[in-house]
């Protein structure tokens, strides 16, 4: 994602990459961003390195890291007052109270998927969950490259939400995260989540919507990383001069008054 972000900042209008991180033990520190293989990286400064230290001088940070980083991350972007973009997914219930904590210091985008096409189709998701209820069977099925590390994707998370939200249900009480053993016959008004994993796929996510006269499915497939880098950067834009708070990508898309 770091590369991603380095490539499409050179394409979104206001977007300065001023610094790029790695952990201290990284075999990048000190080195070029432009030391890589991608030439498209030539329009980022010479000068610009890998560097173990937090960037304070910039406007907003944006995290796509492992989610027992988030914690100290956030705390440093509290201390120099910077925006802060979050796509990490996986964070435990402490880090994500540690992200709320830092939300009233700070303005955050905060969303599973920065992904403009996931973004819409998660709140087509919403609106066709409220129009179909629970008359119709939902089943989320997302597939993802063998080295992701959780399960079930935070998109596909943000996906049964959206579900439950539109259906004015509480998740917890209906969900399913795949099915073993005899089972017995599906209960009204469930929402399963399935997740698939096998070699270099960036990501794929299908909401199905079944009666016994019809089956309604709306996708999205992901072809590159770039388009989470993208709406990052985008979202990192859309929060200069907000106040403190949590925002998603609903408010950076116009989906959801601020």
């Amino acid at each position: 994602m770091g590369q991603n972000l380095l490539r499409c900042a050179g394409k979104i209008e206001g977007c300065e990459i001023v610094a790029a991180t790695e952990r201290p033990d990284h075999t990048a520190i000190g080195k070029s961003v432009n030391a890589t293989n991608d030439t498209r990286l030539d329009t980022l400064s010479d000068d610009m390195r890998y560097t173990a230290e937090w960037p304070s001088n910039a406007e907003a940070v944006i995290d796509f890291t492992f989610h027992t980083t988030v914690i100290s991350n956030l705390t440093n972007a509290v201390a120099c007052q910077q925006s802060y973009v979050l796509g990490t997914t996986g964070l435990s219930e402490a880090e994500k109270s540690a992200v709320r904590e830092a939300a009233t210091k700070i303005p955050i985008v905060w969303a599973p998927n920065m992904s403009l096409g996931i973004n819409l189709l998660i709140e087509l998701v919403r609106r066709s969950a409220a129009i179909l209820g629970p008359e119709y069977d939902a089943e989320i099925v997302e597939i993802h490259h063998r080295l992701k590390k959780d399960a079930p994707s935070g998109t596909a998370l943000g996906l049964a939400e959206a579900l439950a939200e539109g259906r004015g249900v509480n998740l917890d009480e209906v969900a399913c995260y795949g099915r073993e053993g005899i089972t017995g016959e599906r209960p009204k008004g469930e929402i399963a989540v399935h997740a698939l994993r096998g070699g270099a796929v960036v990501g794929d996510h299908t909401v199905m919507f079944v009666a016994d006269e019809e089956r309604i499915e709306l996708a999205h497939k992901a072809n590159s990383r770039e388009a989470f880098a993208s709406g990052a950067l985008r979202a990192a834009l859309w929060l200069s001069g907000r106040t403190p708070g949590i925002y998603n990508m609903r408010h950076v898309l116009g989906f959801e008054p601020v």
